[in-house]
């Protein structure tokens, strides 16, 4: 047991990875408790974690369900604040430790720089964060002394394949992908890909956005520009291999030529706890792996033609500057619209393509430059949808 319980800021809570963390929370009432817990829209479920966990304050970013959610918790002792401003509030409150963020896309930006600035430790689920503003982020991250402890299951399986290892020369990093549920799969197949159908994945239970990024492989994408920054490489650095079983998580291939692999069986889970409890592990409860039951663990390389976004994003990585910016608003509108069932599976690269060659190239761009190519590039990818 720890010498104090870490307290715990979750942003998004009521998402895939926000509802795991509670349930960490949960296992180990005495190592975390929780603070601040956030929410967009799900008020309902919010509520219900607000009675369950009693956190200090709690963020529904939505005003318009201000008035419920402040009713509903009229007898419980707990601030209720609504509105993105109230965001950036909470992640500096001085009773936070830690602050895992696990909001979707751009919005989880701004409150995890505001976070970085006020000192707190950063559990971070949302990649979209370094694939925007990589190099922003973590120049700040070394000017404030914060870590920044990776949730992604790949990326926390390189981190724990590092620990121990920060002296030696890492050569590259292997990213394993499901390969998702067209694996296998030519372009002329995926012409009438239905939202249902790129909705079922083979091993992972995730969220909407997150589940079609994986069938397309752009999650893959941003995971490969995340990494570049969370552990300062080079994009020539990071391979990318197909292993359907989902097993091994990543690997890290040393300058000796030694590779190290985390395995375990997919339980985002994991991940979340091993960030929230670093440098401790905690006894768990999870399904253990049985290599009896996985006589046999394949790889092969991804098919960049048919999912082009793979290869989008290394061209985004390569140009740098704001191009991965452009790259994941392009990609948010894109997913969106196809959920809506206003545009195919395969027009979703075409409109990431597309903003990547007519948006302005910002070479060395700031905080504002971001927030600019992301409303412009939203504006062009809805051109692109409605033409």
């Amino acid at each position: 047991m720890t010498a104090f319980k870490k307290r715990i800021a979750i942003l998004g809570s009521t998402g895939s990875i926000g509802t795991q963390a509670l349930e960490v929370v949960a296992a180990h009432p005495d190592n975390f408790e929780v603070e601040v817990l956030t929410a967009q829209n799900n008020f309902e479920l919010l509520v219900q974690q607000a009675r369950r966990f009693k956190p200090n304050a709690i963020v529904i970013a939505n005003e318009a369900h201000y008035p419920l959610v402040k009713a509903q918790l009229v007898a419980e002792p707990i601030k209720v604040y609504a509105g993105t401003n109230a965001l950036d509030a909470v992640v500096q409150m001085d009773t936070v430790d830690l602050v895992l963020t696990a909001l979707v896309g751009y919005s989880g930006l701004k409150p995890t720089m505001t976070a970085i600035q006020a000192g707190k430790t950063i559990a971070l689920a949302n990649k979209e964060t370094l694939v925007i503003a990589g190099e922003l982020i973590t120049r700040l991250a070394r000017e404030k002394g914060v870590n920044i402890y990776p949730v992604d299951s790949e990326h926390s399986a390189i981190f724990q394949c590092i620990v121990g290892e920060f002296h030696n020369k890492v050569e590259k990093i292997i990213l394993t992908a499901s390969g998702g549920p067209f694996r296998g799969k030519k372009r002329s197949d995926l012409k009438l890909i239905t939202k249902a159908e790129a909705l079922k994945h083979p091993n992972w239970t995730m969220g909407a956005k997150v589940t079609i990024d994986s069938a397309s492989l752009m999650n893959k994408g941003l995971e490969v520009i995340e990494a570049k920054w969370l552990f300062g490489l080079s994009a020539e650095q990071v391979e990318v291999v197909i292993h359907p079983q989902s097993i091994i998580h990543s690997m890290v291939q040393f300058e000796d030529s030694s590779i190290k692999a985390q395995l375990g069986l997919p339980d985002m889970r994991l991940p979340i706890q091993f960030a929230m409890s670093y440098p401790e592990r905690l006894k768990s409860d999870f399904p253990r792996f049985d290599f009896a039951n996985y006589p046999a663990l394949t790889f092969e390389k991804p098919d960049t033609e048919t999912f082009r976004n793979l290869a989008l994003a290394f061209e985004a990585i390569n140009r740098a500057g704001n191009m991965p910016c452009v790259l994941n608003a392009a990609n948010e509108v894109a997913v969106a619209e196809f959920l809506k069932d206003r545009i195919g599976f395969l027009e979703m690269s075409d409109i990431v393509e597309e903003c990547l060659e007519k948006m302005d190239y910002v070479r060395n761009p700031g905080y504002e430059d971001f927030v600019n190519t992301d409303k412009e590039t939203r504006i062009k990818a809805f051109e692109l949808v409605n033409r």
